[in-house]
């Protein structure tokens, strides 16, 4: 079998519970003899881990918080400071960044990672890959994604983000087959052609792996904004979803039915409010176990990110767990007007408006500590009859409609794209 295809994502359900045991048993044993933060969890806690020895054990285990990384983070390293080959940062989307240290078998790692991910997509051997996204200002992904390609035996050129013009240039010239890049930016250059009679549906380009915003709906159909590329460019669409802590990504298949998980390099599970095991098929938030980190490895570290579990076999023949599309963050669970959403929801219909450029949702409370919704939105002639469509919009797909306010879109862009964030800028909670 090709070395980016593991058999351990094919094999049956309970063949792949007792592989990921075996690796459980082996991190734990490398955290009590590595890690000072899990010492003292172990030992505060009374924890005997040679006798963790199922999945269901690890109930037993208390969780591991963003703040925790944060209030002590030098005490996750499990190497000394000579083995440490990169330095990374979170993107600090809900609170500062954590600083994450990976050895050169970490590095590896994170590149067979990538390899397999997109093997996974079809690539191979010799396909040609544009990035479209950053690799430097302490970015994993950029860099996983370079690593892997080389991994794979992919060519590749690296653009960054932005800057339509010399996107295109750069297809024009070295002919990639494959773009990686936010979905929404896309758009963006699909416009710039339009506007520059550039012919992009006879460009070299047949496939995007997608990274930061989702293209599907929870049923794996395409969401709005997956639907406006589709209609525009017909180009293979695949999404991804990963995170530092993670250091591990989910990719699709062509099946499009939810991203892979790895076995060998991630035990995954969901959890209620309360902190025990969603019923399968339910929807919770993503608890992950790195598997095979030596720098940082986390145990049972908390996401916050809310999703569900597809555990039937896919028609590309994985049998190993799918994750779905990210349902939202659950520090960013709105409660507007009795209704319960997430940003993503919002994003979907701003995305499906043509006239609208760019925007920003702001979250706040109001003079009673309710959730209050404004929409500030980019467009380039403002008419009054465009708020009232907009929120007729929101009311057909959300049942409720956030406040809608003009706001030039340079004013926007500048928000949207500061200097030191690596992901674009579309919501800010204020509360």
């Amino acid at each position: 079998m090709n070395q980016f295809v593991p058999e351990i994502e094919f094999q049956p359900r309970a063949v792949i519970k007792t592989f990921q045991e075996e690796k459980l048993r082996e991190d734990l044993a490398y955290l009590s003899a590595k890690s000072k933060f899990y010492q003292d969890m172990f030992q505060s806690n009374h924890i005997d881990v040679t006798k963790i020895k199922s999945l269901e054990d690890l109930r037993c285990i208390p969780f591991t918080s963003k703040e925790d990384l944060q209030t002590r983070n030098k005490d996750f390293f499990c190497v000394e400071p000579s083995e440490i080959r990169d330095y990374i940062t979170t993107s600090g989307t809900l609170s500062d960044p954590t600083t994450f240290a990976m050895t050169e078998k970490d590095l590896v790692r994170l590149a067979y990672n990538e390899a397999i991910s997109f093997t996974g997509t079809g690539a191979k051997s010799g396909d040609i890959f544009q990035l479209m996204t950053t690799i430097d200002k302490r970015f994993m992904a950029g860099y996983a994604y370079c690593m892997g390609i080389r991994m794979l035996g992919g060519g590749l050129v690296r653009v960054g983000n932005g800057i339509p013009q010399l996107q295109w240039d750069t297809i024009r010239r070295i002919k990639p087959d494959t773009i990686i890049c936010v979905p929404s930016f896309i758009l963006r250059i699909i416009r710039y052609a339009e506007e520059h009679g550039i012919d992009y549906k006879n460009s070299s380009v047949k496939k995007a792996v997608c990274i930061g915003e989702n293209l599907r709906n929870d049923d794996f159909s395409l969401n709005l904004l997956g639907s406006k590329i589709k209609e525009k460019w017909d180009i293979d669409l695949y999404s991804t979803y990963a995170s530092t802590e993670m250091a591990t990504s989910f990719c699709e298949c062509p099946a499009g039915k939810g991203g892979h998980h790895h076995p060998e390099l991630i035990i995954c599970e969901l959890i209620d409010e309360e902190g025990n095991p969603v019923q399968e098929g339910e929807a919770g938030e993503l608890v992950v176990t790195t598997l095979g980190v030596e720098g940082m490895p986390l145990l049972r570290f908390r996401t916050g990110d809310v999703a569900r579990f597809h555990y039937e076999p896919c028609s590309c023949g994985r049998t190993s767990m799918r994750i779905s599309p990210i349902i939202g963050r659950k520090k960013q669970m709105i409660k507007f007007k009795g209704t319960t959403l997430y940003p993503a929801a919002i994003f979907d219909v701003l995305d499906n408006v043509d006239y609208v450029e760019n925007y920003l949702v702001e979250l706040s409370s109001n003079e009673i500590g309710m959730d209050h919704l404004t929409v500030y939105v980019g467009v380039k002639n403002p008419d009054e009859n465009m708020i009232k469509q907009l929120k007729d919009n929101f009311r057909a797909k959300l049942r409720v409609a956030p406040d809608v306010k003009f706001k030039p879109i340079d004013e926007i862009h500048a928000i949207q794209f500061p200097e030191m964030n690596r992901k674009p800028t579309k919501f800010i909670d204020k509360r």
